[in-house]
């Protein structure tokens, strides 16, 4: 009865239980006649055959190179030449100083001597000297009314990257008045101070805050203002401890 069944409603002998996806499209390829249940079962393999003339053994063999396709996104990267670590800050810092120009470069360093050579002189002799000491002020508040006024030259020409507004040219005249603030008083180590917050306050306005000057001069202005820093700091501390020694009876 099953022969005669399968005769009537198959055209050509078809074994549904041991026939895979591949081997079912490649049976149906060899065979020019198409019964409606072969047809409902090819579709059921292959859903992107949706005309009778495209071929389905091409369409599973697109199927499976694009299941083998890698993603390029889980491609391992090598690592560029842009990515390895270049110098650090003291190389950059050090390369930009000797990019300076030689004038502003000697003439800057030659300006600190008096800030170093009074502390110096101070602790070979082992001797506390006022007037030493109100010369270092004198000259240190001179130097920061001078670092001041630098930014009204360099925003004032026309193709300068600063601008003559109020955030550039206010902000200069702090420095003149905190120095001249440190004339008035009448205590060194007060003046030294008040020295040393103006010399901070300038050095943040041309590092940070203003309009950027060139590296190398921003450089220079580091540089230079640790060297005075440390030289007032020494002659306050140089005149605390000549204060705290008993003087000699004469």
């Amino acid at each position: 009865m099953f022969p005669l069944i399968q005769r009537c409603c198959f055209h050509t002998p078809f074994k549904l239980q041991k026939l895979t996806g591949p081997r079912l499209l490649l049976h149906g390829k060899n065979k020019t006649t198409w019964s409606p249940l072969g047809l409902w079962l090819q579709r059921g393999v292959c859903p992107l055959s949706r005309s009778p003339s495209l071929n389905p053994a091409s369409v599973y063999t697109t199927k499976l190179q694009a299941f083998h396709t890698s993603l390029p996104f889980f491609k391992k990267k090598t690592p560029k030449d842009s990515e390895t670590k270049g110098p650090g800050i003291l190389e950059r810092s050090m390369k930009s100083l000797k990019e300076s120009p030689k004038p502003a470069l000697y003439l800057s360093l030659a300006g600190l001597i008096p800030f170093a050579s009074v502390p110096l002189l101070m602790a070979i002799q082992g001797t506390y000297y006022p007037e030493l000491a109100f010369a270092q002020v004198t000259y240190g508040a001179v130097t920061v009314s001078f670092i001041g006024g630098m930014r009204w030259g360099f925003a004032l020409p026309e193709n300068s990257p600063a601008k003559p507004d109020w955030l550039n040219l206010a902000n200069s005249t702090v420095s003149p008045l905190l120095a001249w603030q440190a004339l008035l008083l009448k205590d060194i180590t007060d003046s030294a101070i008040m020295l040393v917050i103006a010399l901070g306050i300038a050095l943040h306005y041309d590092v940070s805050l203003l309009p950027t000057y060139p590296r190398w001069f921003k450089v220079l202005r580091v540089v230079g203002t640790v060297v005075m820093v440390l030289s007032l700091l020494s002659t306050a501390m140089l005149k605390t401890i000549a204060e705290m020694q008993p003087s000699d009876s004469r």
